[in-house]
């Protein structure tokens, strides 16, 4: 079925106004010159006329009802007091764009925005592109009349026309653009390094789009070492490399402030506000107007430092310690933590609302442990990070190589600090490296080195892991194997997304022997025996 074709446009009070009334036929007019085109037939015209310039409309109607017979016209009056201001001409236009009775599927529709003034057009290239008014763009032009007869500027008096499709996935050489720009956007926020790891690829994606859409809080979750720090700066050189911020990037780790020093670090002081304060302070968030703020382990903030930084959040204002005079500063603020901040929350430590004014944008970044396929990639990164920190090229072996990554893959490798652990090991090994190439023999010795370390760790907080689960009592009566046990299975718990994906890790090896594998109910019978479930454990 063919589809009819209806031109919304608005009535031009000079271009559709001839000279002289004589001249109209020899006059170039958008409005009818739409209907005279020879490959566009018109099936209607809905036109949008100011309530003053009616005498006009008609003249115009009546001549589209001669040059084209076959249209139909539909007059449409509204008021506009000041057709130069945004604000009153988006909302008349917006309203008949609710109005109007659209029928897509029988109908096509073609926008005209060359009459009406320049706001006009803004505001009808804007309802079409966010589709309140569902077609396509249409821009006439006159005929050239320069060198003409005016008999040969009246035989081609119409112009010409051309229809621009909004869509711009239609484009090949725009869509290119894009997907190049995304490439290049996704590049900057993983380091350039090619991850494999799907899910965490989706993450990246998501925070990517986040990023460039707007300038609200985010909140990054996950264990320390995880690449939390790393990642906010890459968020910040992708803002900034879009003209987004322009102030610098500034960081803080919460967890190293404390009571006045904290609110004299984050929001300044005054001169003589206390014992010390010899000059003024300006203070970070000050420091990070039209910037960014990057506070890590916000968590470890007391509550009077909390409702000063949501102050500040919502208002973009806050006062310095010893001063009655409050600052502006426009900045993005990223949040950082380890802990369970809804947990927080429950026990008091943490305020209800400045979370829910941070968790708009929430994104957890998952351990080393949960993307072992980026290992690999994220290996030779930190073989090229050491050739450019100490100007040394260091390579590795095929079989140091393959030594390492059996290892780093195992299920059972920990990677308690996560990336940190990796470029620790790198470090030590690339240090190590004779002639500036890794051997087997290194990746042995940093093997065990690693297994030791964490060893040790894990003894000295398996008594933290089980008291955050169990009362004394209860430990009192576990036998020392299944208290070294338990604490495993906790931590390994808390690393993972899902009770199915702790139960992979946990049963790796012995799950191949099973047809069909219930990791999730393996593990939900181990923890029974101890009174725990899967939900207590986080």
């Amino acid at each position: 079925m063919n589809k009819k074709c209806v031109v919304i446009g608005l009535l031009g009070v000079h271009l559709d106004q001839p000279r002289k009334s004589r001249d109209r036929w020899a006059t170039w007019r958008p409005t009818v010159a739409i209907c005279q085109q020879e490959d566009l037939i018109v099936d209607r015209f809905e036109l949008i006329v100011e309530r003053r310039y009616s005498k006009l409309a008609n003249q115009v109607i009546q001549d589209i009802e001669t040059v084209s017979p076959e249209t139909s016209v539909r007059a449409h009056p509204v008021t506009l007091k000041d057709p130069w201001d945004l604000e009153e001409v988006y909302a008349g236009l917006h309203q008949f764009s609710r109005e109007y009775a659209f029928d897509t599927d029988a109908e096509d529709y073609l926008m005209h925005i060359t009459t009406g003034t320049h706001v006009a057009q803004i505001c009808l290239f804007l309802l079409t592109e966010s589709r309140h008014l569902p077609g396509r763009l249409i821009q006439t032009s006159p005929p050239p009349g320069r060198g003409r007869s005016k008999q040969a500027e009246a035989a081609s008096v119409q112009g010409t026309f051309q229809i621009i499709d909004l869509d711009l996935s239609r484009y090949d050489e725009l869509a290119k653009r894009f997907r190049q720009e995304h490439d290049e956007a996704r590049s900057i926020l993983k380091r350039g390094i090619e991850t494999k790891d799907e899910s965490f690829n989706a993450l990246i994606d998501r925070i990517e789009k986040v990023t460039l859409a707007t300038k609200a809080p985010i909140l990054m979750s996950g264990p320390t070492g995880a690449g939390k720090t790393q990642l906010a700066k890459l968020i910040y050189e992708l803002k900034h490399s879009r003209r987004q911020v322009s102030g610098p990037f500034i960081e803080v780790n919460c967890a190293t402030i404390r009571g006045e020093q904290a609110m004299s670090a984050l929001f300044g002081h005054t001169k003589g506000a206390f014992t010390g304060a010899n000059s003024a302070r300006a203070g970070l968030l000050k420091s990070a107007d039209e910037g960014m703020l990057f506070l890590d382990e916000i968590g470890e903030l007391g509550l009077d430092e909390q409702a000063m930084l949501l102050r500040a959040i919502e208002e973009k204002e806050f006062t310095p310690v010893g001063s009655d005079q409050s600052i502006h500063s426009d900045f993005q603020l990223i949040a950082g933590t380890n802990r369970d901040l809804m947990a927080e929350v429950s026990a008091g430590k943490f305020r209800e609302d400045l979370l829910a004014r941070i968790n708009l944008w929430s994104f957890r970044l998952p351990g080393l442990s949960e993307r072992r396929a980026d290992i690999d990639p994220n290996l030779d990164y930190e073989l090229q990070q050491f050739t450019r920190n100490n100007g040394q090229k260091i390579t590795i072996s095929k079989e140091a190589r393959k030594a390492f990554l059996d290892f780093a893959m195992d299920p059972a490798t920990p990677w308690n600090a996560n990336f940190r652990d990796l470029n620790a090991a790198v470090t030590r090994m690339g240090t190590l490296a004779e002639g500036g190439r890794i051997t087997i023999d290194l990746v042995t010795e940093e093997i065990a080195r690693l297994r030791s370390s964490w060893q040790t760790t894990d003894a000295r907080g398996d008594d933290d892991v089980l008291t955050s689960c169990l009362d004394d009592s209860q430990i009192a009566q576990l036998d020392h194997f299944d208290r070294v046990q338990l604490a495993e299975v906790i931590r390994v718990c808390r690393q993972s997304r899902s009770l199915s994906q702790a139960g992979r890790t946990l049963f790796a090896v012995s799950r191949k022997a099973k047809a069909k594998p219930n990791d999730a109910d393996r593990l939900r019978k181990y923890l029974q025996r101890f009174g725990l479930s899967w939900d207590e454990l986080l």
